[in-house]
């Protein structure tokens, strides 16, 4: 159910990750792009989506839909552009929201994911086993792998890689965690079993806990059948 936001509810921060969509074709296109900054009750000024490589080709009048999400938000509004500033600013002022939509979420909302992991446990020099990470969320993630690993309450610690929309290199990830559930799902060809757990994240890292969330915000705008 939709409910009305304030912009100050919001809390946008300079460089939050905002969905730009236009309306020039038959249907929506959507875009990614980033909040620079605002002029309260006058304009916001945003970074022009790229595409291929290229700007977007914005024009002054043009209608924009702007989605963001908030915490455990997301909300969208209504705005025009008012001014383009072309190479080497690439950015564009809209005009400032008069009316913000949003819809609750649940705070840890998963998302799916296929990214290769090493297991390790935190006590006793056993060797690190590899498995893949198949959802994820800023508190947790299912962990998939050929081996059994410990029982429930068990720790264990995680590496593996992240790709973020906004950065040109892999950001690796190390992260401690808990066991929270097991369980065995099925018999690979070759005849073994392929085991899954619940981790509960202990101690993940500010930054990376926001790559994290930057993602399942992705996810949830431009996918939402990969929300767990």
């Amino acid at each position: 159910m939709n409910s009305e936001f304030s912009f100050d509810s919001l809390n946008l921060q300079v460089g939050v990750r905002l969905q730009f969509i236009t309306y020039r074709r038959i249907k929506p296109v959507q875009y990614f792009s980033t909040l620079i900054g605002y002029v309260r009750d006058e304009y916001l000024i945003v970074r022009v989506p790229v595409e291929n490589g290229t700007p977007v080709g914005l024009v002054e009048g043009e209608r924009i839909t702007i989605r963001v999400f908030s915490g455990t938000n997301v909300c969208s509004f209504e705005c025009t552009v008012e001014r383009v500033f072309d190479r080497p600013l690439n950015y564009v002022h809209l005009s400032f929201p008069d009316s913000i939509q949003g819809t609750s979420l649940r705070a840890a909302m998963r998302v799916k994911v296929d990214i290769p992991v090493t297991l390790s446990a935190s006590q006793g020099g056993a060797a690190p086993v590899e498995g893949m990470l198949t959802n994820i969320s800023v508190n947790g993630a299912r962990i998939e792998t050929a081996r059994s690993l410990m029982e429930d309450g068990g720790e264990i610690a995680l590496d593996f890689a992240m790709m973020p929309a906004t950065y040109d290199r892999e950001v690796q990830v190390s992260v401690r965690a808990v066991i929270r559930n097991a369980q065995t799902l099925r018999r690979v060809p070759e005849g073994g079993d392929v085991f899954a757990y619940g981790v509960q994240f202990l101690d993940l890292n500010p930054v990376h806990h926001t790559m994290l969330q930057n993602l399942t915000y992705e996810v949830l705008l431009s996918d939402r059948q990969n929300i767990v």
